[in-house]
């Protein structure tokens, strides 16, 4: 239900975050932040729409007039805002600059266009502009339970999915034929947006972030696909797997096993207290071992929720200790430029003793 995965006391969580880091004011404009807190999927427009959540004082939303049906009819109206609409020769940015009046540091939402800070830097020209990621990151991370159950519910779905792609993957197919029938299936399993789709045959493997293309599919050749998108809740799927149609490379079989055994290890790795980066090193640790460090050439995860990619973040240098409802991906891959290319794929939630896969469909090679 939209109450569970976007209950009012965000609002408030969000506000008292805020004073507590020293922010006088958030300025959330259209994105997953706004989206966050008060559940409202705002489309981005020239047009400026914004909740203001002063550190103290009541919280409102700025949106053009035009606009103010949806935002009352979004899950915003639950909230008890005051939604403040404004006229095509209103200055909206003005408005909210004298209603907050003197501020000395605002937190702008994360993904607020250069057009929208640069205005409010303009009306606001005494207060340092921050990231309201800073302190909205520390409510993000840590997953409800009905947030678990949207990741879960988004999991299902993508299963359901590469359950379907044998089916799609045969020689003489280019990649963007395969991708157009793995687009319809995301569609058709659930999800309100196809986010991406990586079809990535041959020599294609070895990019991790390969573009579909007219590549046409060769015998005995592994398909990398990654594939995702984001239910209607907002909350979103990302899954890898990597098939072969026909018999692969005797090489590429013998790294699969290892890639294999080291994204089971760092699944493994999962409970609360570890450092983010031991997940990490669960999986690189046996890829190297194997001779494939050089050619494990990105971190081993990111977070995910309302954004496919969120804290945290799995990789070196990031200490911070797992705690429960902490959700991420764990997808080590090993790529051989111009060869062939793996990887493996899996949602993981942290747990109060240990993680939980959302993604589970087989990990053995496939050969289609």
């Amino acid at each position: 239900m939209t109450s569970d995965l976007y209950p009012v006391s965000r609002l408030a969580a969000a506000q008292e975050a805020a004073a507590k880091a020293g922010i006088d004011a958030l300025l959330l404009t259209p994105g997953p932040d706004l989206r966050y807190v008060t559940g409202y999927d705002a489309k981005p427009l020239e047009r400026l729409t914004c909740l203001v959540v002063p550190a103290s004082g009541e919280p409102y939303m700025l949106v053009p007039r035009l606009e103010l049906p949806a935002a009352q009819a979004s899950p915003a109206s639950r909230l008890g805002l005051e939604f403040v609409a404004w006229d095509e020769t209103d200055d909206p940015y003005r408005i909210a600059a004298s209603r907050l009046g003197r501020v000395g540091t605002v937190g702008l939402a994360d993904r607020m266009w250069a057009m929208s800070s640069l205005r409010f830097r303009d009306v606001l020209p005494d207060a340092e502009q921050v990231l309201a990621g800073s302190v909205l990151r520390e409510l993000r991370m840590r997953k409800s339970l009905a947030e678990v159950a949207a990741l879960r519910e988004a999991g299902e779905a993508i299963d359901a999915v590469h359950r379907q792609v044998p089916g799609f993957l045969r020689a003489g197919r280019t990649e963007r034929e395969v991708g157009r029938d793995i687009a319809e299936a995301i569609l058709a399993a659930g999800h309100a947006t196809v986010d991406f789709v990586i079809v990535a045959s041959g020599p294609n493997a070895a990019s991790p972030h390969h573009e579909l293309s007219e590549r046409v599919i060769q015998p005995g050749e592994p398909v990398v696909v990654d594939i995702g998108g984001q239910l209607h809740n907002g909350y979103c799927s990302d899954s890898t797997r990597t098939y072969s149609v026909g018999e692969p490379p005797a090489d590429f079989a013998a790294y699969y096993e290892v890639l294999r055994r080291a994204q089971e290890a760092a699944c493994a790795a999962v409970r609360p207290g570890v450092p983010c980066e031991s997940i990490d090193a669960a999986a690189r640790d046996i890829i190297a071992e194997a001779g494939y460090g050089d050619h494990f050439i990105h971190r081993t995860g990111h977070g995910i929720g309302i954004e496919t990619h969120e804290d945290p973040y799995i990789v070196a240098g990031n200490a911070e200790p797992m705690e429960p409802g902490f959700a991420f991906s764990v997808e080590p891959g090993i790529y051989l430029a111009g060869r062939h290319g793996a990887r493996i794929e899996d949602i993981v939630v942290c747990g109060e003793s240990g993680g939980e896969r959302l993604n589970n469909t087989s990990r053995a090679l496939v050969i289609v």
